[in-house]
C-alpha cells in the first residue's frame, strides 16, 4: 500500500501518515498539488492520496482525469463542518477523514483501497496444495495465472508470490482491470508523452516501469479490451512497452501475475481474450478453492477475524461458540473470504459480551442469515417461496425483472461493481453497460465508491 499525503494542516497530517506506516503503508509527503502530480509522472505512484481539505480538490481531480491517472483521492480536515466535507466529497475524493486522525478509521480507510494484511491463513488440505505450488515457483521470474472465484484470496496469493520471490525487495504494483474504464487503463498500464492527447501536459511513467525490476499484478485480466491486449502481449514478449504518444519503445523487466474470476478458455472461444496471450500467461495457474471446499479454513479464519477485528476496535477478544461455527460451515459463502470476513466484522460488533453466538452471525442490515440446512422443511418452504416468487413474476417484463435484479444485486454489494458482476454471472463491462442504461432511464444507481464510505 503506498500512501501520497498532500499538505499539512499543522501537523495533523503528518500524524496520519504515522498511524498509516504502523500499518504497513509506504507514505511520501509532498506540499502542494503541482508537487504531487510530478511525483506521479516521475512513476514514484501512490495507491492512495490524502489531501488537505483546503487545497484544490476539484483542480487535482480534474488534472488527474486529464492526464489519466488513476487515483483515490480522502480529503482531510481539522474541525471542518458538514459543508465542507460534503463539498470535497462533490468535488471528487472518496472519502472525509476528519482529523486529529483516529487509527481505527485510517486502518479501514486504508484497507477499503488495499488490502493491507497479505498473510496467508489457511489449514486445509485443498489450500495447502495451492500454497505448495506457489512456494515452488515463488522463486522464478515465470508469469501466472491466479483463477478463483471473486473473494477467494487472489490478490493476496499475488502478494504472497511476490513476497517469496527472488524481486520481494522491488516494487510490487497492482493494476485493477475491471476498475478502471477502458479509456484510461493503455495510459495507467504504459504511461504517456506530453501531448499524447488532450490533459497530457507532461509526460507520465505507467504502471509498467513503476514496476521495473519487481512485480506486476494485473487483477481481473479478463475485463481487458482485447484490442489493448495486443499491446499486453508485445510488451510481455518482447520486454519493451511504448508510452501512449511515445516514438521510442521503453525496456522493462517485470514479472506478471494476472488473476481473473473467469475461465479464460472460455474467453478464448468467446473470442473476448487473445489465445496467445493466454499461453503466454498461464506458465503456470494456481487454482484457488471456494471457501465451501474449505470447510477446515472457514473454521480458521473465522477465528483469526474475530482476533483481528476485536484488537481493530479494542476490545477485549471475541470467542466463536461451536453453535456459531456450525452456523458458519453451513453458509454456501458465494462471497468467499471477503464475505466472511465482513460477517465476522459484523459479528465482533454485534455480540453481547465477550463470546459470538449464533444469533450474532447477521446479514449486513441486521436480519438473521438463511438457514441453509437441506431438510424436507427446508425443501418445502422452497416450493412456497417460489410459487410465491412466480405469482410475483407473472406479467412483469423480463426486462423490467432484470433491472430489479442488477440493481438489487448491486445494493447488496454496497456499490461494488465487480463483486455484483461475479454474482449475476455476467461480465463487469455488461454490467456497466445496463447501469448506464438504467441511469439514463432516471433509475437510482447504487454508487460505484460506497465501499469506501467508512467514517460519518
Amino acid at each position: 500500500m503506498r500512501l501520497l499525503i498532500i499538505g499539512s494542516l499543522n501537523g495533523q497530517i503528518g500524524a496520519a501518515s504515522q498511524i498509516a506506516m504502523s500499518r504497513g503503508a509506504k507514505v511520501s509527503q509532498v506540499d502542494d498539488i503541482e508537487m504531487a502530480l510530478g511525483s506521479l509522472r516521475s512513476g514514484k505512484g501512490a495507491d492512495m492520496a490524502m489531501i488537505d481539505v483546503n487545497l484544490a480538490i476539484k483542480s487535482l481531480v480534474d488534472s488527474l482525469a486529464n492526464e489519466r491517472i488513476n487515483l483515490p483521492i480522502i480529503a482531510c480536515g481539522v474541525n471542518t463542518d458538514a459543508t465542507t466535507a460534503a463539498n470535497a466529497i462533490r468535488a471528487g475524493a472518496k472519502e472525509f477523514l476528519p482529523l486529529p486522525p483516529d487509527p481505527v478509521l485510517i486502518a479501514a480507510v486504508l484497507e477499503a483501497v488495499a488490502q493491507e494484511d497479505s498473510r496467508l491463513v489457511f489449514a486445509d488440505p485443498a489450500m495447502k496444495n495451492v500454497v505448495d505450488l506457489a512456494e515452488q515457483i515463488a522463486p522464478s521470474s515465470a508469469s501466472v495465472l491466479i483463477n478463483g472465484e471473486t473473494g477467494t484470496g487472489k490478490e493476496v496469493m499475488a502478494s504472497y508470490l511476490h513476497s517469496h520471490s527472488n524481486r520481494s525487495d522491488k516494487p510490487f504494483v497492482c493494476v485493477n482491470c475491471a476498475a478502471i474504464p477502458e479509456n484510461l487503463l493503455e495510459s495507467e498500464l504504459f504511461g504517456h508523452e506530453k501531448g499524447a492527447f488532450t490533459g497530457a501536459i507532461a509526460r507520465r511513467i505507467g504502471k509498467f516501469e513503476e514496476a521495473n525490476g519487481g512485480t506486476l499484478l494485473l487483477d481481473e485480466i479478463s475485463e481487458m479490451d482485447i484490442q489493448l491486449q495486443a499491446k499486453l502481449l508485445r510488451a510481455i514478449q518482447e520486454k519493451v512497452i511504448d508510452r501512449v504518444g511515445g516514438s521510442k519503445p521503453v525496456p522493462v523487466d517485470i514479472r506478471i501475475i494476472a488473476t481473473s474470476n473467469r475461465d479464460l478458455a472460455e474467453a478464448v472461444a468467446e473470442k473476448t481474450f487473445r489465445e496467445d496471450l493466454l499461453f503466454r500467461l498461464n506458465v503456470v495457474t494456481l487454482k484457488i478453492p471456494p471457501l465451501r471446499a474449505r470447510k477446515v479454513d472457514i473454521d480458521v479464519l473465522s477465528k483469526h477475524f474475530a482476533k483481528k477485528y476485536s484488537e481493530a476496535n479494542g476490545l477485549p477478544p471475541r470467542i466463536v461458540t461451536d453453535e456459531a461455527m456450525a452456523k458458519l460451515q453451513l453458509n454456501p459463502w458465494k462471497g468467499n473470504v471477503r464475505e466472511l470476513e465482513n460477517t465476522m466484522h459484523r459479528a465482533v460488533l454485534l455480540c453481547q459480551g465477550d463470546t459470538i453466538t449464533a444469533e450474532a452471525i447477521l446479514m449486513p442490515d441486521g436480519s438473521t442469515t438463511p438457514d441453509h440446512a437441506n431438510g424436507s422443511a427446508g425443501h418445502a418452504g422452497s416450493a412456497s417461496d417460489r410459487s410465491s416468487t412466480d405469482a410475483g413474476l407473472v406479467g412483469r417484463k423480463v426486462a423490467d425483472v432484470e433491472k430489479d435484479l442488477i440493481l438489487n444485486t448491486l445494493d447488496h454489494c454496497l456499490g461494488n461493481r465487480t463483486h455484483a458482476a461475479n454474482i449475476l454471472g455476467i461480465s463487469i463491462r455488461t454490467l456497466r453497460n445496463k447501469l448506464k442504461l438504467y441511469s439514463g432511464e432516471g433509475a437510482a444507481v447504487p454508487m460505484a465508491g460506497s465501499e469506501y464510505r467508512y467514517s460519518a
